[in-house]
């Protein structure tokens, strides 16, 4: 009989998916869906709530690593894995999506490409986005890890990146994992440490993009460049 009531709450909530997608899921009901995949005869609506009450938000236990989740809920490692999935499989569906050589011609593209290269990042990190003459991505490269604060981003690596991989303008970018979109002084100064030294080389910071979770601060937008 119990087997049957959990069939039977299963197929609602995926009809429900089928239906109407995700946007009017709450969290745990969402985290109960993934779960039903990799365990078959649990009652996975409570277990849910265990997860999220332990890591406080779905962001925090997607991020987290499998042998957290692991250690932490009581899961097998197959579980811990899949929902540790999810930022990377996020990740490969943006590249995906945007193709080979993405057209980066507004601010508004350029802050939503940088969203997607930071999906699933919890540490701070720096790229550069290198543009050939029509505005289109040539690569992204990861030139820095960890906060402008800690330590300096050389602008010597950055005029390297824009040189092997041909640009014809750059997009600096960094995330704050966590924190406010607002620039700090650090953030400041960098930008123009790095525009100083690529117009050198005949190369320009059309943008400088902070990333917050889903969203964006353009340099460029707010007439900082």
């Amino acid at each position: 009989m119990t087997d049957k009531i959990h069939a039977g709450h299963r197929r609602r909530i995926k009809d429900r998916f089928i239906k109407e997608g995700l946007d009017h899921f709450e969290d745990h009901q969402i985290l109960e869906l993934l779960l039903f995949f990799s365990i078959p005869r649990r009652d996975t609506n409570e277990l849910a709530h265990i997860m999220l009450k332990e890591f406080g938000s779905l962001a925090t236990l997607f991020e987290s690593t499998p042998e957290d989740i692991a250690r932490r809920c009581p899961v097998t490692e197959n579980t811990a894995i899949l929902v540790s999935m999810v930022p990377s499989l996020a990740k490969r569906y943006f590249k995906g999506r945007w193709g080979e050589k993405p057209l980066l011609n507004s601010s508004t593209k350029a802050g939503q490409y940088a969203v997607s290269i930071f999906t699933g990042l919890k540490y701070e990190a720096f790229y550069v986005i290198c543009l050939d003459s029509q505005n289109k991505v040539n690569h992204a490269a990861k030139v820095h890890e960890g906060t402008i604060n800690e330590a300096p981003v050389y602008p010597r690596l950055i005029v390297e990146t824009a040189l092997r991989h041909q640009a014809n303008s750059i997009i600096i970018s960094h995330n704050h994992p966590g924190g406010s979109l607002n620039p700090s002084n650090a953030d400041i100064e960098v930008t123009k440490r790095i525009s100083s030294a690529v117009e050198a080389i005949s190369i320009k910071v059309v943008d400088h993009i902070i990333v917050a979770g889903e969203h964006y601060y353009s340099f460029a937008e707010n007439g900082r460049l």
